[in-house]
């Protein structure tokens, strides 16, 4: 446990039974009253954007987090089965916690997982991915307008657009944040 005075942004709070983030805490001083701290969490599991005011002297509870590089094995059901790199221990991750950036996994990818004590709490694919291309449509000739797309399967079959000039076997460079294609690789 821990005095509010303690806490700064980007700690982990157990807060009313929920896990959350702060995003800001300012102390404030009122000429009337004790002074007091104003804060705001983001839920972890909601996202939600939670404010408190909290006495100077008020006990929180500093969650500890551990932050790792796992890689990501398999497919269960509703969970992504990951390994630590160092000791070769295996963890169920609900899919969830990658949110959309989830469809762009492919086995033996390099993944970021947050644990507190023992229970997955947020999960990160890499920023980019790269893709085979397993099915693109032709491109219709003479349809070479700036910035032209047309959709494209990639081989952990997720549909994305790309440039015109992308084929069947190409390699592409994928946000997965977005799921916009970035570029074509060698």
């Amino acid at each position: 446990m821990a005095k509010a005075s303690e806490i700064k942004v980007g700690n982990i709070l157990r807060f009313n039974n929920e896990l959350v983030t702060v995003t800001e805490i300012l102390h404030r001083t009122p000429g009337k009253g004790g002074a007091f701290y104003l804060g705001k969490f983001r839920n972890i599991k909601t996202g939600k954007i939670v404010e408190a005011r909290l006495g100077t002297d008020e006990q929180v509870e500093i969650c500890r987090v551990e932050t790792n590089d796992y890689q990501y094995l398999y497919e269960e059901g509703d969970y992504f089965v990951v390994m630590d790199n160092v000791s070769f221990e295996q963890f169920n991750v609900p899919k969830a916690l990658f949110g959309p950036s989830a469809r762009f996994l492919k086995e033996g990818m390099d993944v970021i997982v947050s644990f507190e004590s023992e229970e997955p709490i947020m999960a990160q694919a890499p920023n980019f991915v790269e893709l085979e291309i397993t099915y693109a449509e032709p491109a219709v000739k003479g349809d070479t307008s700036s910035g032209a797309q047309k959709y494209a399967t990639t081989e952990n079959g997720v549909e994305i657009k790309v440039p015109l000039f992308v084929n069947l076997g190409d390699k592409v460079k994928v946000d997965t944040r977005t799921g916009e294609y970035v570029e074509r690789v060698k």
